[in-house]
């Protein structure tokens, strides 16, 4: 518990500020008693104001709470209250708060002078003085005592005119019930729980909707495995079909491959044929020719003819060997000029290389004194000599410029070991939140994981269900039911009709198909013997006719598989096969160019980004070395002030510390001439006491003993003068070097607001604004990029089609060159009336023929 031991109170109301009146207090009471006037309260408004630094009520803001100097016959009384208590730990501490109360031409001026904090060292034993601003006083001593300030105002040191606050209005009685039993941090907090419990509320509310959609989710897809299942199943089946299918077509395909083999033999062999004989044919007519061009035979014989070839042969190898040396000769020059040319090439290279290197060297020169002329012009380090700078000169003024560097690094580190406890602290802070940051990011991922792995199964199963609709739709149902209807009426109608025939008629009918199935099997042996006769064009036609129904299977089946990708690029149509080149091809062209212009701006966006990014360092750069230059006039100014007032400052304090010097160097010059005038005045006393033998004030006569003692009191006067003008004068001396000290500071000081209230607020704001600009371009940025990310998928569909589609554009071409080809041959069989038909056709269409012939005999007998 804490305990007042003693009060001292100095010039506060009725107590004279020339004596000192200590009050004990005893336990465990202490009774005050006196008469009115003696001074009761004042104890009480002193004790209250100790402990809680409030003045008592009706004391015009301290003017009637300090003596009054007038009737002290003083310009300025000061006022002192010592309180000396145990805290709450039982230690000893001892409260000074002194004010000072000055009469001023026109008014009062009341001023807290001090306020100081006692304590013992409990290690030596001595006094421990700490200086305190009033606001943080107030706030000390009821922590010390373990009492509130609430308390110690309205309860213990309650002044008697406000003894009946509990019978004031009840808004005020509650803020002081509230204030004593500190109820207002409890009503926070129950608003903070509320608020909690509200936000906890909503979000549970909001898992549960999660919850239910993440379950609807769950049941649908549920049911598409089940369809997956089932289509699987198809799959298979289907599956095992095509393995049938492809196992037909191998066999067909290695036919057809004997049948190329065979025919590709048959036309090598006939163009063998024909080269052989037309270079028969050429070289018989030039061995014609060249007969003919003979002017006469030569009649020498073999040997002779021998020997001259041989001769020309030797002189032919001897050219030749001279041929080959000169080619040899030349390869050397060659090889010599070349290696001549690289020499000269790589010296150019070097000596462009060099130049190049001593031109960015000037340059680097005169960027580095454009910097150290700028670094000195901004930092104010000193003279700089005329340009252009010697190596020497910039060497100096680089280690200028590094000491500078090194004395603010200094200055940093100083700062950063000052910071490190509390960024330990707020590390320690930020991992835990970072943790739980952590698992809420993990929980939110797994949940949006499990959401796209349902979206991309409903988007499978969509895609599954539109290729059906679209298979689907291709037969027209309607169409069928009526053709199968309309054959359901026609074999009832030809039923009725059978039943109604007459039998002769149909003798007589059956007799003349059989006399038109003979003239038929005539023209068919007709057409066997002209099939026979002429077989090129025939086997031309069929293979020409095989060549088209190939070109059509591979244009088909390259066509139907990607069909469906060239569907998805038209947006759902499909264009024929002769105009899906042409329109792929502007498709592409567009695309591309889009693709092209996307690019661009996407590469202007990341630059200009790349720009405001850049423009955010330096920025951010200039506020760090703001912030650095305030803190370096804060900390110098600081020092300086606690230097010259020899007790710890603040730079807050710098306009009062100032204004307070001013006054006292005023004070103390008007002290001066003050003095001044009184010693002028006393002076001349004596002379005339001496000369009238009478008082200079009242014209009073003097005995000679009444003179002497005049003169002496004189004299005592004029002694004490002059010594208390020394006093004064040494006083107004001290305080016009103390203001002067002061005033050297102020320069500093109004750059620091200066500092503080337009250079660092316009820099955060123009940070600000390029934050925002970066934002902004880097919203546009993002969007040029996920634009540019679809086109280019777009684009690469495309282009995957272009060589497909090439394919197809070739199989159509072949087909359009094969078309009138076969078109040709048939007309040509059809004049020669031959028609188009094949041995084997016309075989099988005889064969047919006399079947049905026979049977129809048969029915007839």
């Amino acid at each position: 518990m804490s305990t007042v031991d003693k009060m001292l109170i100095k010039g506060i109301r009725s107590f004279d500020p020339e004596n000192k009146n200590v009050i004990t207090f005893f336990k465990p009471l202490t009774l005050i008693v006196g008469p009115n006037g003696a001074g009761k309260t004042t104890i009480i408004e002193c004790l209250k104001l100790s402990c809680t630094g409030e003045l008592p009520p009706n004391s015009r803001s301290g003017h009637t709470f300090v003596h009054d100097p007038k009737v002290a016959g003083e310009t300025e009384t000061k006022g002192q209250i010592k309180l000396r208590f145990k805290t709450a730990a039982g230690k000893d501490v001892v409260c000074i708060r002194s004010f000072q109360l000055t009469q001023k031409a026109s008014k009062m001026e009341f001023k807290a002078i001090e306020s100081v904090l006692q304590t013992i060292n409990p290690h030596t034993g001595e006094k421990v003085c700490l200086s305190y601003r009033c606001a943080d006083m107030d706030r000390e001593i009821p922590a010390l005592m373990g009492v509130s300030k609430a308390i110690l105002e309205n309860v213990i040191f309650v002044h008697q005119d406000e003894s009946n606050w509990p019978l004031q209005d009840p808004s005020t009685l509650k803020k002081k019930f509230d204030d004593i039993f500190s109820a207002t941090r409890y009503t926070k907090a129950l608003e903070v729980i509320k608020k909690l419990h509200k936000d906890q509320a909503q979000e549970i509310k909001t898992f549960r909707l999660k919850l239910e959609n993440l379950q609807t989710l769950k049941d649908q897809a549920y049911r598409l495995r089940d369809n997956i299942a089932q289509d699987q199943e198809k799959s298979d089946a289907l599956k095992i079909q095509m393995e049938e299918l492809r196992t037909n077509v191998q066999g067909v395909e290695d036919k057809i491959r004997r049948t190329e083999k065979s025919l590709a033999d048959l036309r090598r062999l006939q163009q063998e044929i024909n080269s052989s004989t037309s270079a028969r044919t050429t070289y018989f007519t030039l061995q014609q020719q060249q007969y003919a061009a003979l002017s006469e035979e030569n009649e020498d014989t073999d040997d002779e003819l021998k020997e001259w070839q041989t001769k020309f042969e030797e002189r032919m190898a001897l050219l030749q060997n001279k041929i080959s040396k000169l080619e040899r000769d030349v390869d050397d020059e060659n090889t010599t000029s070349s290696f001549l040319s690289k020499a000269i090439n790589d010296l150019m290279r070097e000596t462009g290389r060099l130049q190049a290197e001593a031109d960015a060297h000037m340059s680097v020169k005169h960027e580095r004194d454009s910097a150290i002329r700028k670094i000195f012009t901004k930092h104010n380090l000193g003279p700089i000599p005329d340009a252009p700078l010697t190596d020497a000169a910039a060497m100096h003024l680089t280690n200028i410029t590094k000491a500078k560097l090194s004395n603010l690094n200094d200055d940093l580190q100083d700062k950063k070991k000052s910071n490190e406890a509390q960024k330990q602290f707020l590390w320690g802070r930020y991992l835990e939140v970072n943790t739980r940051y952590s698992e809420v990011v993990g929980q939110i991922e797994s949940k949006v994981a499990s959401k796209k792995g349902i979206s991309r199964r409903m988007k499978d199963k969509e895609s599954e269900r539109d290729a059906a609709e679209m298979d689907l739709s291709k037969y027209n149902l309607p169409r069928i039911d009526e053709k199968e209807r309309h054959l359901q009426i026609e074999v009832e109608r030809k039923a009725l009709a059978l039943g109604e025939r007459n039998y002769d008629s149909i003798v007589n009918q059956k007799r003349t198909e059989i006399f038109s199935l003979d003239q038929k099997i005539k023209t068919l042996q007709w057409e066997k013997d002209s099939i026979i006769s002429d077989s090129n064009d025939r086997v031309l036609l069929d293979v020409k006719k095989d060549e088209l129904e190939e070109s059509k299977k591979k244009l088909k089946k390259i066509f139907d598989e990607h069909k469906e990708k060239i569907r998805i690029v038209f947006k759902g149509r499909t264009p024929s096969e002769k105009e899906v080149k042409k329109e792929l091809s502007q498709a592409f062209g567009s695309v591309d160019r889009e693709y092209n212009d996307l690019n661009s701006k996407s590469q202007e966006a990341a630059q200009e980004l790349k720009l405001v990014q850049m423009k955010i360092l330096d920025a951010r750069s200039h506020l760090s070395k703001l912030q650095k230059e305030l803190d370096a006039k804060r900390s110098y100014v600081e020092s300086k002030l606690q230097s010259i007032t020899k007790m710890s400052a603040d730079i807050n304090m710098f306009p009062k510390h100032l204004k307070d010097a001013m006054d006292e160097r005023e004070k103390q010059k008007n002290n001066l001439s003050y003095a001044k005038g009184m010693r002028q005045m006393y002076e001349p006393f004596e002379n005339l006491a001496r000369e009238l033998h009478m008082c200079p004030c009242c014209q009073r006569a003097f005995t000679p003993d009444e003179e002497d003692e005049f003169v002496k009191k004189q004299r005592t006067t004029c002694e004490s003068t002059a010594e208390r003008m020394n006093k004064i004068s040494l006083e107004c001396s001290n305080a016009e070097d103390f203001f002067q000290q002061l005033n050297k500071l102020n320069a500093t000081y109004e750059e620091f607001v200066k500092l503080g209230k337009e250079a660092i607020p316009l820099a955060e704001k123009n940070l600000k604004q390029l934050l925002a600009d970066e934002s902004e371009k880097a919203q546009t940025f993002d969007d040029f990029v996920s634009v540019l990310a679809q086109v280019k998928m777009d684009k690469d569909a495309v282009q995957v089609l272009l060589q497909p589609v090439e394919t197809i554009d070739r199989h159509v071409q072949e087909i359009q060159q094969l078309g009138p080809q076969v078109e040709n041959l048939e007309y040509k069989l059809d004049v020669r009336g031959q028609g188009v038909k094949s041995l084997e056709q016309i075989q099988l269409e005889l064969n047919s023929v006399q079947r049905t012939r026979v049977d129809m005999s048969h029915t007839l007998l």
